[in-house]
């Protein structure tokens, strides 16, 4: 597709626009950057804009001289593919893409694309590493929190790109195609964007949508939408894991042990406690999620191996914070959803004080609680969420919670209630926005206080 000279709105003004904004501009594109949000100044934007980068700058509404005098519009993913504004912009018969689109078609090289629930964050750093550890131009980049279009025009024909994409940039593509891309796992998240589990599952499953049986799909065979798209409408060549259950085909684990399975033949090729560093059943997922992909894009299994050896974990990814009077802290701020949140109590082995609540995005909380068994010995609950969580957590008969007004008021509840020998997780289950601006921010928040900690 060519941009250059093309009359192009840019849909949002966040990481993902100026991202935007910084390629189209690179290619002399005519870029109009436009916020729904007229509390804004043109001021505020400008002092965003990249060094060198220029732009018409429109905020509230479109006029419609702008509106007609458009080719094109690139969407930030914060933007809902059914917004009214989109409505006005195909009625327009106005072309619209997204962040990740527009970076593909800029880049050059070969791409790995991973999506899926939980696990996307852990597995593109892996499988990233294992390329750097192979091949001299490698990019990392997407919901990872590098913008495709910042590196798009780095690349060469020699280059790897490994991309995390979530199903908010998902809505957005058209001619995407990795030569292998990977759908983790599709657990409830979402849904008061996506509405349903279906359209949420429909929009992972677009990561194929350009692939043939030429490319690779690597998916989770223990997970019921990975598994029925896997079996009956995926276009690409289809690659399965399994944390449950030997393959014939594909990897998988039994007891301590990771194997290949491939023409017939079983090899057993790492100890899931000697041979990595990371900690639960998600995490033996992920490995052989990377594995698989690493195998698929045509690396040797010494080099996939040796990398897997030396990786630790990702930070605010049931991450090991510090031992602070006999009691371990864990940072696992990127549980961000009821499913992710449960791995991480699966990761505890001892009793723990759980961290939860925030942001609501219409989850339910059964299956969280019900995950507890004997390992939550209480619940600390804050944010928007907090009621919701406590009225399922009473329900299933679990009463020891207690609700905090403050995320400081929170901490110092765990500290207070924590012996030695115990945990402090913080997993909420929930996004952070409304307390905290990502959650990164608020897994900062956490660690700075653990370590403050005598």
């Amino acid at each position: 597709m060519i941009f250059t000279g093309k009359n192009i709105l840019i849909v949002g003004t966040g990481i993902s626009g100026m991202g935007a904004l910084k390629a189209l501009s690179t290619v002399q594109a005519n870029c109009i950057l436009y916020d729904s949000n007229e509390n804004l100044s043109k001021e505020d934007i400008m002092k965003k804009l990249p060094e060198g980068c220029h732009a018409e700058i429109c905020i509230g509404k479109l006029s419609e001289e702008v509106l007609h005098s458009l080719d094109m519009a690139v969407v930030s993913p914060g933007v809902p593919i059914d917004s009214p504004f989109l409505d006005i912009l195909r009625a327009e018969g106005i072309a619209i893409i997204g962040e990740i689109e527009l970076g593909y078609q800029l880049a050059k090289g070969r791409i790995i694309a991973i999506t899926g629930t939980n696990g996307k964050t852990t597995t593109t750093t892996l499988v990233g590493q294992m390329m750097q550890d192979y091949f001299s131009s490698v990019f990392v980049v997407g919901n990872i929190g590098n913008p495709y279009t910042l590196e798009a025009l780095k690349t060469t024909e020699e280059s790897v790109t490994v991309a995390e994409i979530s199903s908010f940039q998902l809505e957005t593509v058209e001619a995407f195609c990795p030569e292998v891309s990977a759908i983790l796992n599709v657990t409830p998240d979402h849904l008061n964007r996506h509405y349903t589990m279906e359209n949420y599952a429909g929009t992972k499953e677009k990561i194929t949508k350009g692939q043939t049986k030429a490319q690779y799909c690597i998916l989770n065979y223990e997970n019921e939408y990975t598994r029925d798209f896997g079996l009956n409408r995926c276009p690409a060549s289809v690659v399965f894991f399994s944390s449950r259950r030997v393959l014939e085909e594909g990897i998988y684990c039994q007891g301590d042990t990771i194997y290949i399975a491939k023409d017939g033949k079983h090899e057993a090729v790492m100890n899931i406690h000697h041979d990595m560093n990371l900690v639960g059943t998600c995490n033996v997922e992920n490995v052989m999620a990377a594995l698989a992909i690493g195998l698929s894009f045509g690396l040797p299994l010494e080099s996939l191996l040796r990398t897997i050896k030396a990786f630790k974990a990702v930070e605010h990814r049931i991450e090991f914070v510090d031992t602070k009077g006999g009691v371990d802290y864990y940072n696992d701020s990127k549980g961000t959803n009821p499913d992710a949140a449960i791995q991480g109590i699966l990761a505890m082995s001892k009793p723990t004080i759980l961290i939860g609540g925030g942001y609501d995005k219409q989850n339910e909380y059964d299956e969280w609680i019900e995950s507890f068994g004997d390992k939550v010995k209480l619940l600390v609950l804050i944010g928007q969420t907090r009621e919701k969580i406590a009225s399922c957590a009473k329900a299933h008969g679990f009463t020891d919670y207690i609700f905090a007004d403050t995320f400081e008021e929170c901490l110092k509840i765990c500290t207070e209630h924590a012996e030695p020998g115990d945990a402090v997780l913080l997993s909420p289950a929930c996004a952070s926005w409304g307390m905290f601006p990502n959650y990164e921010e608020r897994g900062r928040q956490f660690k700075a206080y653990v370590h403050s900690l005598s």
